[in-house]
């Protein structure tokens, strides 16, 4: 296992997602921090992207997903957003992922509630 990471921290965006019907009705708040195992000696070699994984495309991904179909869990949510980064970038050995959602409807008033969620890329 490689021990390289590349760190994405605090991607906000609004999505469609939650239990109630109001909240995938009118959207909420939600903020992704990523860190990405990888091995980084090949990009590091040769100072080239296409040796990497390009943080912007990884951004768009997590966008995508994010902004896209209604769920109701974040569970659900999350895994669909690491699935989508291990299918899309090869060279990701490992993905953690913290996913939060601001100002949810419970009592006590969160400032957020969330998940975090580590996958690998199955060996072999």
């Amino acid at each position: 296992m490689h021990a390289d990471q590349i760190l994405v921290e605090g991607l906000a965006f609004t999505g469609r997602h939650g239990w109630f019907d109001h909240e995938r009705r009118e959207g909420c708040r939600f903020v992704v921090d990523l860190v990405l195992t990888l091995d980084a000696r090949p990009a590091a070699a040769s100072d080239r992207l296409a040796d990497t994984v390009d943080y912007g495309a990884v951004v768009e991904r997590v966008l995508s997903i994010g902004q896209g179909d209604s769920v109701r869990l974040l569970e659900r949510l999350s895994e669909r957003i690491v699935d989508g980064l291990l299918d899309g970038f090869p060279k990701v050995a490992r993905v953690e992922l913290t996913l939060r959602k601001l100002d949810a409807p419970i009592a006590g008033a969160p400032r957020a509630v969330g998940v975090r969620i580590v996958r690998e890329r199955p060996h072999g």
